[in-house]
């Protein structure tokens, strides 16, 4: 009787050390990343394709506020997220867009940006989100709550271990949907 109550004390305790990984707790891990160098395979779904469309590259992060993103394969581009200026080249071409005259493309790029640097206030702004998992193993769905990006997408899933995201996932209204499977090169 007393292993029996020891383990249902064990199991309890266990349970609650789970059921403790909240949002605010993987916003802070996520915060406490210093950044870093991340391989990346994107695997786009196109409805009107008969097979997915990837590229690969790699991605650096400098919290709280840059995003650099250079694909390799199967055509160069790099786009940078810098503050509210988008800047893309693509064929010797570049263009660069002022997010803060599109606030919808600013929601959508806030949304990983955000939750990178683990910035729940600025995430709340256009969805809700929910966490499912543990440190070691965490899912996180932000749903858009504006109608204009709910009109677009359906959600975003992005998921990870402890303060390394690992894949993002974008779901839009029509069914396309896009993965991004990230690998950690070094951190900074």
């Amino acid at each position: 009787m007393r292993r029996f109550v020891l383990a249902l004390l064990g199991l309890g305790w266990m349970t609650s050390a789970l059921a403790a990984y909240d949002i605010d707790q993987l916003m802070t891990d996520l915060a406490a990343q210093k950044g870093g160098r991340a391989k990346f395979v994107e695997t786009r779904h196109v409805a009107l394709l008969d097979k997915p469309l990837q590229a690969s590259g790699e991605m650096i992060y400098s919290p709280p506020d840059r995003l650099e993103k250079r694909t390799l394969l199967p055509k160069p581009e790099t786009m940078v997220l810098d503050k509210d200026m988008l800047s893309l080249e693509r064929d010797k071409r570049k263009f660069t867009i002022n997010l803060a005259n599109r606030p919808e493309a600013q929601a959508f790029v806030e949304s990983i940006r955000s939750t990178l640097a683990g910035n729940r206030k600025v995430l709340e702004q256009d969805y809700s989100l929910k966490l499912e998992g543990e440190a070691a193993r965490w899912v996180l769905t932000l749903v858009p709550s504006d109608p204009t990006i709910s009109g677009l997408l359906k959600r975003i899933t992005v998921s990870g271990s402890k303060s390394q995201v690992r894949r993002i996932e974008y779901l839009q209204v029509d069914g396309d949907r896009s993965e991004i499977t990230i690998e950690p090169i070094e951190v900074q």
